[in-house]
């Protein structure tokens, strides 16, 4: 094969071409190795047992969440400072105290009653006219009035009975025992000197004396 002979201008050229052709080729590479890899589907959780409390759960699912990965094994709780050891001395030490109280037991009814502080004063205070308030008292029963009738004679039958004569106003009655006067007054009993007569209004009885003309 026959060289073939490169003038310096052609020379030239070509060392511009071989320069660029390595410099593209050298981006090309570097961003080939630079671009991060397609991430891969993170495999699902794995489902927590029935026995499982909330909070084993709630750890669990916290501590596979940041990481993205699942490395398949349990994770370690923190103990949180619990001692599962049986101390004796201390259970019997808690068993030998005794209830001291005030004197009252709240579980037996034969104890000692509370007793309540008195009252050193009324807690609304008493005014001065409440205290001088004169104590009511009913009043009297009215009297019942008098019986306006006025006794000026008798006279005497055959069988000796009597009869009053009886005035009320401008009205002269003659009445016998056990008789009604106007309606509303009877005759008890009649003597020489006087005449016993109940108002029935009032259920008063009163004696008339014998007036003289």
């Amino acid at each position: 094969m026959a060289a073939i002979k490169l003038g310096t201008e052609n020379r030239r050229n070509v060392i511009i071409a071989a320069a660029l052709l390595a410099v593209v080729a050298y981006l090309g590479l570097s961003q080939l190795l630079s671009s991060p890899p397609h991430p891969a589907a993170p495999a699902p959780a794995p489902a927590a047992p029935r026995g499982t409390s909330r909070r084993a759960r709630r750890t669990a699912t916290a501590s596979g969440e940041g990481s993205g990965e699942s490395s398949g094994e349990a994770h370690k709780l923190p103990s949180m400072g619990l001692d599962p050891t049986l101390h004796l001395e201390r259970l019997a030490a808690s068993e030998s105290i005794e209830y001291e109280g005030t004197g009252r037991n709240i579980f037996s009814m034969d104890s000692t009653p509370v007793r309540m502080e008195q009252a050193l004063a009324s807690a609304r205070p008493i005014s001065k006219q409440a205290q001088a308030a004169p104590v009511y008292t009913p009043p009297p029963a009215p009297r019942p009035p008098s019986i306006d009738l006025h006794y000026f004679g008798y006279s005497v039958a055959q069988n000796g009975s009597r009869r009053a004569f009886l005035l009320k106003g401008e009205d002269i009655f003659d009445a016998g025992v056990g008789e009604i006067v106007d309606h509303r007054f009877k005759v008890d009993s009649i003597s020489p000197t006087g005449v016993q007569v109940t108002d029935m209004g009032y259920n008063n009885t009163q004696t008339l004396p014998l007036e003289s003309n």
